[in-house]
């Protein structure tokens, strides 16, 4: 249901809200928010709450640094781990220039360009997100450690998996907060979980994991455990994915399903495809930001390394699940949980209808386990690798003008330049690695 500037008044008085958080995301997609109290909130409904933008994270230059939030009154909602008198609520915000004019910067307008480009093709996207985590203790000092709370694997239970109070609460909480939770279970790593939502049109989805990833760490906290999305935290063990599910529908309908196709699937499912593995080497700086995320796009862990699709096995980038109607979808299979959901959404569908527009073919199904192919078997299918390296993702990225422009100029540059630095860091830094290796050898 649709909230207007007066439903959201209303329902923040009837329910005893004292502050309410205005959220929005840097470039990176790190949660950032201003509280208000609830006389200022008509005033902030309105748009007329100003920002200093030079302050966050691949924002605007000092001399441009005035930004206003525009707060989406349909993400309104309360927070329920707080006090009834004097209650939290929060808002979810767009950015926009003083002079009206929506700020290029904002990774959730970006999403919005490119779904206004679905839109005109008369597409709408729904996403269905699987999103893994990490429960680790914290030491004396409530500092995150990598010890986990655990010994279990996939799908175990107490006693064995000593999560799964932390985990109830987590699905209790975003339960009342509006999230339709599906399933939640341990995940095959130990201190690995895994709570999965119901699919919804790509904004709201977006919002929802951006939401998702402050309640599981905020609960967490609450039971003494730290909560990390990070991809992969410990060394020999699965990494994190967020496995992106996605269909499009055009006029009421799933548009990905057609009985009569292969696989029962459509044209456009198979130009979708052809699509997000055109451009998965450069969408995956995206997808995968962080110079941890290519340590998970390795073989021998379940998450893909090479350009493929298959419609049974999950070792390549792109699955498509059995269920088929209206549930017709495609499993992207790389993204991770530490991404801008925003941007990450944006450049998949982008990549996507790239695919439709141009009627891209995608190359056989291989329905082969590929983690178990030498190079050459490789070869002489196709298949080619995501990038190894965040530097290799960025190179990539800087080469599709398809996805700097579903980025545009302002995002795309200030995450170059941050990401850069970041791999620059990386690369002259002395590893603990390196000291055990070399030290004691030369």
């Amino acid at each position: 249901m649709m909230m207007t500037t007066e439903d959201v008044l209303r329902e923040a008085h009837e329910k005893g809200v004292k502050f309410i958080r205005l959220q929005f995301t840097d470039i990176f997609g790190i949660l950032k928010n201003v509280a208000i109290t609830i006389e200022q909130l008509e005033k902030a409904l309105n748009g007329e709450l100003m920002f200093d933008g030079s302050s966050i994270e691949g924002f605007a230059r000092i001399e441009e640094s005035d930004m206003y939030l525009r707060p989406d009154p349909n993400t309104f909602v309360v927070f329920p781990w707080r006090p009834k008198e004097g209650g939290v609520a929060r808002l979810i915000c767009d950015v926009y220039n003083p002079d009206g004019t929506s700020f290029q910067g904002c990774p959730r307008s970006a999403l919005k360009r490119v779904l206004n480009e679905a839109s005109d093709m008369g597409y709408t996207l729904n996403v269905g997100p699987e999103l893994e985590f990490f429960l680790f203790h914290t030491d004396a000092e409530g500092r995150p450690t990598t010890i986990t709370h655990d010994k279990a694997g996939y799908f175990d239970l107490t006693p064995v998996d000593l999560g799964e109070n932390a985990r109830r609460d987590m699905v209790l909480t975003l339960e009342k907060m509006g999230f339709e939770i599906e399933a939640s279970h341990h995940e095959v790593a130990p201190g690995q979980h895994e709570i999965d939502f119901k699919y919804s049109d790509a904004l709201d989805i977006a919002d929802k994991i951006a939401t998702f990833r402050f309640v599981v760490r905020t609960i967490a906290q609450h039971h003494g455990l730290h909560a990390t999305f990070m991809p992969k935290p410990i060394f020999g063990i699965n990494g994190s994915g967020m496995h992106s599910n996605q269909s499009l529908f055009k006029e009421g309908k799933n548009a990905f399903y057609d009985p009569e196709g292969p696989m029962e699937l459509s044209e456009i499912a198979y130009h979708y495809i052809a699509g997000l593995m055109k451009h998965a080497n450069s969408f995956t700086a995206i997808t995968n930001p962080t110079i941890n995320s290519y340590k998970r796009l390795v073989p021998g862990y379940e998450a893909p390394c090479y350009i493929a699709w298959s419609g049974r096995n999950r070792s390549p980038l792109i699955r498509i699940p059995a269920k088929r109607g209206s549930s017709t979808r495609i499993e992207l299979r790389s993204p991770d949980p530490s991404c801008n959901p925003y941007l990450s959404l944006a450049v998949q569908l982008k990549a996507g209808l790239n695919g439709i527009k141009n009627k891209l073919t995608p190359p056989q199904a291989v329905d082969l386990n590929i983690y178990a192919m030498t190079l050459e078997e490789r070869k002489e299918l196709g298949i080619a690798s995501l990038p190894g390296t965040l530097k290799e993702a960025l190179e990539a990225l800087s080469e599709d003008p398809v996805i700097r422009e579903a980025l545009g100029h302002h995002i795309y540059h200030r995450f170059v330049e941050a990401k850069t630095e970041e791999w620059d860091s990386f690369r002259l830094t002395v590893t603990q690695w390196e000291l055990d290796r070399y030290l004691h050898m030369y």
